[in-house]
């Protein structure tokens, strides 16, 4: 299928699993479907510049400035714009020629240029979910204001979102957010007290940056994911359950109020709902394995253990409070899992982190970017203190 027209892509986090998935994907379509206008990326010059001269950009923004002149001097020969510092990767959405975001950061320092996307009025593909966990009735009324597209990229939001096309105001029943279960699937407490870091990044299915795997490895993933759901679909979190699927075939399924099951499945692969948040609402041909029921096998399913895995229920507990509760769970999350990856704590000792930091930390129900900002700071210092 050939697109309305050709797309200009910006990519924020391009040295990531995610973006450099984007890339690849992008790399294999014709010439005259994309055309690669912005790549940010925090501090991997290696890789960015890399990817710069293999695809020509307009602008590269290397957010951490200490690395700007091994970027810029690198690209010297290129008419490549070369930027450094979190305000510039915002201002570059901004660009005219650029026509889709795709907002591929990892953590809460996505926040900032996707707020500016939205207000450029540009193609949003969200890959970013702590956006929407720590904002997310701010992103959504901003996403309505502005009348712009909001397309999500993990695996479990596109699923749904393509099962939600075409049933426009149909009562959804319930969804079902599918998760593998990570590599600890089936341990108890006195296994889980001993893992490593090293086994923790050993995902059974997907290949993901080491955040989202240890999130995946604790359940914490499906609790942001079930937040990003409940503003994305605009549902509440208590018709949101969570099903593991260890066969990562189906990615979510929703239900209607017929009784009817809707369902998505493929290999799992990221480049496909990333294509598809790219070149939406059209598909474009890839050579990615195709799904095949007879040769793959059965499907199961079970419910997630949220006794040995606590931080889904964390998330969910999170949600209910509202206010600025998400935005604290999330910022507490990302330094209890560097201090996980650092060997500061045990993985049994994650949840607990998440759960004093929020007890400890100042509770704000009326929230704006602001108080949020202060909130993931004030987070961050007591989680630090606990660790």
């Amino acid at each position: 299928m050939k697109l309305d027209k050709k797309r200009g892509i910006a990519i924020l986090g391009s040295t990531g699993s995610i973006g450099s998935q984007a890339l690849d994907i992008i790399s294999r379509q014709p010439d005259d479907l994309f055309e690669i206008e912005v790549l940010t990326a925090h501090s991997n010059a290696e890789l960015l510049i890399k990817q710069a001269r293999m695809f020509n950009p307009n602008t590269v923004v290397i957010t951490d400035e200490k690395k700007y002149a091994e970027v810029r001097d690198a690209l010297s020969d290129l008419p490549i714009k070369v930027f450094a510092g979190q305000a510039s990767a915002s201002e570059s959405v901004c660009m005219e020629s650029v026509d889709v975001v795709l907002a591929a950061m990892v953590g809460f320092s996505g926040l900032l240029p996707v707020t500016e996307a939205i207000r450029a009025k540009k193609t949003l593909a969200l890959a970013n979910k702590e956006t929407l966990v720590v904002a997310g009735d701010i992103i959504s009324k901003l996403v309505n204001d502005n009348k712009v597209s909001l397309i999500p990229v993990d695996s479990e939001h596109s699923a749904i979102f393509q099962c939600l096309i075409g049933e426009n105001a149909n009562e959804i029943e319930n969804i079902f957010l599918t998760a593998s279960g990570g590599p600890f699937l089936g341990m108890n407490a006195k296994e889980l007290a001993n893992v490593s870091a090293t086994d923790a990044l050993k995902h059974p299915t997907w290949n993901m940056g080491s955040k989202v795997t240890i999130d995946s490895a604790t359940l914490m993933n499906k609790g942001l994911e079930m937040i990003e759901a409940r503003w994305l679909f605009g549902v509440n979190p208590d018709i949101i359950n969570v099903v593991v699927h260890p066969q990562s075939i189906i990615h979510s399924m929703v239900s209607f109020c017929d009784g009817s099951v809707k369902a998505q499945m493929s290999i799992p692969d990221m480049r496909i709902p990333i294509l598809f948040a790219l070149s939406f609402p059209f598909r474009c041909k890839t050579d990615i394995k195709r799904y095949n029921p007879v040769v793959n096998g059965s499907l199961s399913f079970s419910e997630p253990d949220i006794n040995n895995f606590p931080c889904l229920q964390i998330a969910y507990d999170a949600i209910q409070k509202g206010g600025n509760c998400p935005c604290v769970m999330n910022a507490a999350n990302e330094i209890a899992v560097n201090g996980f990856l650092e060997n500061k704590i045990r993985f049994t000792q994650i949840p607990g982190v998440i759960s004093d930091t929020i007890s400890k930390s100042s509770f704000v129900k009326n929230i704006n970017i602001e108080s949020l900002i202060a909130s993931d700071k004030e987070a961050r210092e007591i989680a630090k203190k606990l660790i």
